[in-house]
């Protein structure tokens, strides 16, 4: 389950050990496109968890992040940027890109 969280709430899990960060917005269709293999995917990858921030309602952290594209999908491991995937790929290429991070 990919779970919607807010500045406060991204502060207390920004550290745990392997989190997926989807950072979007309720206008971009592309987003909206991403959003059900996002879900999927947390699905099958069960060690990872699976966040979405919406930037508009979060603009500090889109701005600590220096996310100006969006979709744009961050890996932190530690608390540390470990990989970054921005705009609309496909399942497989998206789920490569976790695997290949964590």
């Amino acid at each position: 389950m990919v779970k919607k969280i807010n500045s406060s709430e991204f502060d207390q899990v920004k550290n745990n050990k392997a989190i997926i960060v989807d950072f979007s917005a309720e206008w971009c269709g592309p987003c909206k496109m991403l959003a059900p293999v996002m879900e999927q995917l947390s699905d099958e990858i069960t060690d990872v968890e699976f966040y979405n921030i919406d930037v508009d309602e979060n603009p500090d952290l889109a701005r600590e992040y220096r996310i100006m594209n969006i979709p744009a999908v961050i890996a932190i491991k530690g608390g540390q940027v470990a990989g970054q995937q921005i705009g609309l790929v496909s399942k497989d290429d998206m789920k490569g890109f976790i695997e290949g991070v964590f």
